[in-house]
């Protein structure tokens, strides 16, 4: 049985109504399955319950729904790509493109792996004959492939040896140049080496020989001439990079620049005259950069700053 209830819908004009009005009724069932669910809800029922409080709809299993539908706005795809089944057409295995067998590639009687591979039997090699210049070509390209005596071939054979030729004299000088420099001991009849080295301003001529480890700059000891530990430093470093310390005794003259200026000039004239008296220390040293002159150099006062880049002080008043 139905109940009639407070609630008209809209209807077209010209049907059962007056202006397309008409009652609408719901089954008891319907009604109280509407409250319980209302219920849940928290929806007051002082009024008496309408369509237009809540529309209902029948899901599967015979579930009333209040509002819209779940299913319109939810997508019914898995979450993961992981939750579906695999396609049956699709090769978990890698094929080669050149040597691969395609014809059994929707074919659900396929063994495995291994049928997408040729077989002993069959031919793998792609060989290149005279018949195929033949193949889309004119017939006077064929000759080339043969070896024939035309002019034509003549012309473009003499060509072609002409500029393997030009190729392979470059190719000469290219590996030439691409060998490493062969280096080769240079020491003076008093079995001294000589180096020059700068840094900055500062200019050094470096002699070393066998000694016992005596270092002289400008006629005066390394430890009077450089006071600073970190001058010494820096010009013992090349022995310490060879492990040379105490082999070898060293003069040197050096001028212009300062303390430091002098220093970096001195080892890099010390490194230079270890790597011609004996080329196999050179690998430590050109990987440490001592055989590289350092190009920097005092940066210019500016004008209307204190230095080449403080500024003086400023006030704001």
């Amino acid at each position: 049985t139905t109940a009639p209830l407070h609630q008209t819908t809209r209807k077209p004009d010209g049907a059962d109504g007056v202006h397309g009005h008409s009652t609408m009724s719901f089954s008891r069932v319907a009604v109280s399955k509407a409250r319980i669910l209302f219920s849940r809800q928290t929806v007051s029922f002082a009024a008496p319950v309408t369509s237009s409080a809540c529309q209902l709809f029948v899901g599967p299993s015979n579930v009333v729904y209040s509002g819209s539908p779940p299913w319109r706005h939810q997508s019914r795809r898995p979450l993961s790509s992981f939750q579906r089944r695999p396609s049956p057409n699709i090769r978990i295995h890698a094929v080669s493109i050149f040597d691969g067998n395609y014809d059994d590639y929707y074919n659900d009687n396929d063994q495995g792996a291994e049928q997408a591979f040729p077989t002993d039997d069959e031919e793998t090699e792609w060989k290149l004959s005279p018949s195929d210049a033949n193949e889309g070509e004119d017939d006077e390209f064929a000759d080339l492939f043969e070896g024939g005596n035309t002019e034509l071939d003549r012309k473009v054979s003499a060509l072609i040896l002409e500029r393997h030729r030009a190729y392979q004299e470059k190719k000469k000088k290219w590996i030439e140049n691409a060998k490493p420099k062969v280096r080769v001991q240079q020491i003076d009849e008093r079995g001294r080496a000589h180096g020059r080295g700068s840094r900055k301003t500062a200019n050094a001529g470096v002699f070393i020989f066998p000694g016992e480890g005596y270092i002289t700059v400008n006629n005066c000891d390394l430890v009077d001439y450089f006071p600073r530990e970190s001058d010494r430093d820096l010009v013992l470093s090349p022995f310490v990079a060879t492990r040379t310390c105490g082999k070898f005794d060293v003069r040197c003259h050096v001028a212009g620049g300062g303390k430091t200026g002098q220093a970096g000039a001195v080892r890099h004239g010390l490194a230079r005259a270890l790597e011609k008296y004996n080329p196999e220390y050179r690998p430590p040293m050109k990987r440490l950069g001592y055989l590289t002159r350092d190009p920097r150099m005092v940066e210019r006062k500016k004008i209307g700053l204190k230095k080449a880049r403080k500024a003086p002080q400023w006030v704001r008043r």
